[in-house]
């Protein structure tokens, strides 16, 4: 790989050196994906509609979730792209990095829609009347394309967020393999530029904002990879601040001064966000005018959050522990495993009419024991390893935990 000189310029007093090891954007992709894990839970309980739900929905939730749904994904496609800097920096080159993109998520993106997602169309066709058992369901009726039961075959369900990652480290790494100096120097110009003022505060809000609302009366809401236009315009670029970011270490000055004024425009927007939601619940659709200012402040919401985010992982976040490396390394089976584990849990206990809170604990506990299970399992099956999303196992004396790089996914 060409090393691009501007890229290497030293770091000020603040900020992860490129060669070390972030360990704060590890805690704080931990913890991400742990309230990924909960959010999905109350979306059983949450007055909007998902794969399964309780015959009460609960209006309490509306505020918190409203706060969290702006920013929640769009953290973890910037997460990402730091993570895939550092990939690339270790890869060798574009096809290098390529490569391990691809099978790192590609891999287990074909295993989770083949032998994951199955037991949730499953219990998607059952709650329209389908009649059979999951064994005939798998073997037969699982592979087909088009409507069946009211559900659209096929489906990656919750592993879209993998596609869309793998669709966008490839689309990056073919842009690097043809003009890789000029692309790293443009990012180097482009972050030395956002550095100055308060240019980090407000111009990635003004893009986002209206990229967002330039699509929104044009493009359907709808995610699919060739489709879901308004989402790719809000997790793209986000996507390309963590990789730059990762490579120009002068940006963390910048972020440690706008943090403050980031995190209260993010309160300012997301109150905005609750007002709407409370005001038009459920399925109720607000005009033209309160659709497009919710969507400018979910924008402005999601990237204030993540330089505060980013700030709160910097300063007090950046240090080791011997909890770090195993809970990074399970990220990834977790996410896999925890939708439809908590689709089936929820299927066959919510017969049982339990109160909402033994509902929530068994839904979460439940899950966690799921997915830890699966991972304590899988980790110790070379084969297996790779379908969950874990490297293989390293030769010699390094495990691969040891080898793992922070943000994967």
């Amino acid at each position: 790989m060409v090393e691009d000189k501007v890229l290497t310029a030293p770091r000020a007093n603040i900020g992860t050196q490129q060669s070390q090891r972030h360990y704060g954007m590890d805690w704080l992709r931990i913890a991400a994906f742990a309230l990924l894990i909960v959010y999905h839970v109350a979306m059983v309980f949450a007055p909007w509609a998902w794969v399964i739900k309780t015959s009460h929905s609960y209006p309490q939730l509306i505020a918190p979730m409203a706060l969290l749904t702006p920013w929640r994904l769009p953290l973890l496609f910037a997460v990402s792209g730091y993570a895939s800097r550092k990939l690339f920096d270790r890869s060798g080159g574009a096809p290098a990095f390529a490569r391990s993109r691809a099978l790192r998520l590609l891999v287990p993106l074909a295993f989770g829609m083949a032998a994951v997602v199955p037991v949730e169309m499953w219990v998607r066709v059952m709650e329209t009347g389908y009649p059979h058992g999951y064994l005939r369901f798998w073997a037969i009726d699982y592979w087909r394309a088009g409507s069946f039961y009211e559900r659209e075959f096929p489906s990656w369900e919750h592993l879209w967020f993998v596609a869309y990652l793998a669709a966008y480290s490839l689309l990056l790494a073919a842009a690097l393999a043809w003009r890789g100096p000029k692309v790293l120097r443009a990012l180097a110009r482009l972050a030395d530029w956002l550095t100055h003022r308060w240019r980090l505060l407000w111009v990635p809000a003004v893009v986002l904002v209206t990229l967002r609302l330039g699509l929104l009366f044009v493009a359907p809401e709808r995610q699919g990879l060739v489709s879901d236009w308004g989402g790719h315009s809000q997790y793209v670029p986000l996507f390309l601040f963590g990789f730059a970011l990762a490579g120009a270490p002068q940006l963390w000055l910048a972020v440690a001064r706008i943090w403050k004024a980031a995190l209260a425009a993010a309160a300012i927007a997301g109150a905005v966000i609750v007002a709407i939601e409370i005001a038009y619940p459920g399925t109720a659709v607000p005009s033209h005018e309160l659709m497009a200012l919710d969507r400018a402040a979910r924008a402005v919401m999601a990237w204030g959050m993540i330089p505060a985010l980013f700030h709160v992982a910097e300063t007090w976040w950046n240090r080791d522990h011997e909890w770090r490396k195993p809970l990074a390394e399970a990220v990834f089976p977790f996410y896999i495993i925890h939708h439809p584990a908590i689709v089936v849990i929820a299927w066959y206990s919510l017969p049982l009419d339990l109160n909402p809170f033994a509902e929530f604990a068994l839904l979460l506990g439940g899950t966690t024991a799921i997915c830890f299970t699966v991972y304590a399992i899988g980790r110790r099956i070379g084969w297996l390893r790779p379908l969950i999303g874990l490297r293989p196992l390293a030769r010699g004396s390094r495990s691969a935990r040891e080898a793992s790089i922070s943000g994967v996914p």
